[in-house]
């Protein structure tokens, strides 16, 4: 089914004005709930997770292999960069995907899948830092936010009560990526003769049909908007502000495991391969992260569901250098990898309740997490500067673990703000 004919037919918009009001309201079909066509559109949005942000979780086996053979003389922060420029650009170049997929479809992600699997490509080649600065991450970060802002618009469309569980299947994909790129990745690095150009381009080769899939299943429910692209009016809602704030300051310190586990690992003295498998152990207890508080957040709130994520990751995160033995480090990874899971889809759900149109989904999805990636950016850097300074982990677990508290706080601020207070379902 082509993305025209999803956007026209029984789906047209019938609109009904109101004696005293100014603004012409749309009346919509509710959102199915699923059916074989949702389910479709969920399946096709979680291969784009698997293959995009799936691959950036993997990105501590980049650093850990980084320091030891292309970069070896970098300094951790530096290295960090790399997948921080990557995290920042995939989550703010979804200030222009989702008002593009609300204005003019799921066709976004087509031209942006042939992108994605050339910068996938590009880095295999890479030799030097500015090569996988470049690559890895402008090219690379930068089109990843037209692939997965459209994916979860979409989603978004085809469910209300059960949202905050389609969103968590969705983000899922991303921790089922998570496990397998990691364990692929080192493999391939560490036991063949590969090398990394072609263990990077075997990465490729299998996002290839996932996302060819993909770009077939997505489709949109609903008619395109036809009003401005971005909606810079949702910045006077209290609750759209509170909520872009208390995901900033999370995201300032949820992704630092991904990045620093491997190193600490190794620096505890556990073997580099052994230690990338943590990766693969943070992401499949993130899937259960990002799938359990879906549903839980469906029946008890999203805001509620949100909230305790921040509470929960910043406690496990402030607890991190007590994790000095191999089954301390495995029991550490697993409840990390669920508690900052909570975060990730917890959030991209709570941004669903701003709106009031179900057509503005995508926009307001993209620009509250777009505008919160700044803290992706500047957050693993400077805990790897915090590495080099002091020579352990026990200023990175503070600092990361205070910034994702305040997020929780934020995000309960943002509960209170609504109608139905601090104690309601929300």
């Amino acid at each position: 089914m082509s993305t025209s004919e999803t956007e026209s037919g029984h789906n047209t918009p019938v609109y009904a004005v109101g004696h005293d009001e100014k603004e012409v309201t749309p009346v919509l079909d509710e959102a199915p709930d699923g059916g074989l066509r949702a389910w479709l559109v969920t399946a096709g949005a979680c291969c784009v997770y698997f293959s995009a942000l799936g691959f950036l979780n993997a990105f501590g086996v980049f650093e850990e292999y980084y320091l030891t053979h292309q970069l070896a003389g970098q300094s951790p922060d530096k290295v960090a960069w790399i997948g921080s420029l990557s995290i920042f650009l995939q989550f703010s170049s979804g200030v222009v995907g989702g008002p593009l997929f609300d204005r003019y479809g799921a066709w976004v992600i087509r031209p942006a899948t042939l992108i994605y699997v050339f910068a996938v490509m590009m880095t295999s080649l890479c030799t030097q830092y500015w090569h996988f600065m470049l690559a890895q991450g402008v090219l690379m970060g930068g089109v990843m936010g037209f692939l997965q802002f459209p994916a979860m618009a979409a989603v978004s469309q085809f469910f209300n009560k059960k949202r905050a569980a389609a969103l968590g299947i969705v983000i899922g994909g991303s921790s089922i990526g998570g496990v397998v790129i990691p364990i692929a990745l080192s493999k391939m690095l560490n036991g063949s003769s590969l090398g990394f150009g072609w263990t990077v381009r075997i990465i490729g080769f299998i996002m290839l049909p996932l996302l060819a899939f993909a770009c077939v299943a997505i489709t949109s429910r609903l008619p395109p908007r036809t009003t401005k692209l971005f909606l810079w009016s949702a910045f006077k809602e209290v609750k759209f502000v509170s909520l872009t704030l208390a995901f900033f300051f999370m995201l300032l310190g949820a992704f630092t495991p991904l990045f620093y586990i491997p190193t600490y690992a190794v620096s505890k003295g556990m073997d580099p391969t052994l230690a990338s498998y943590l990766l693969a152990m943070i992401n499949a207890a993130s899937t259960f992260g990002r799938v359990i508080p879906g549903i839980l957040a469906d029946k008890f709130g999203r805001l509620n569901i949100f909230a305790f994520g921040g509470f929960a990751s910043g406690i496990v995160i402030f607890c991190w250098d007590k994790a000095e033995t191999t089954a301390a480090l495995v029991v550490y990874s697993i409840a990390i990898g669920f508690a900052t899971g909570t975060v990730i889809s917890g959030g991209s759900a709570a941004f669903t309740e701003c709106p009031r149109d179900p057509r503005d989904l995508g926009t307001y999805i993209g620009m509250g997490v777009g505008f919160s990636s700044f803290a992706a950016l500047i957050g693993p850097p400077v805990n790897g500067v915090l590495i080099s300074k002091y020579g352990g982990f026990s200023e990175v677990s503070i600092f990361s673990g205070v910034m994702v508290l305040v997020g929780g706080f934020i995000a309960l601020g943002a509960k209170a703000a609504t109608p139905k207070g601090l104690l309601g379902r929300v």
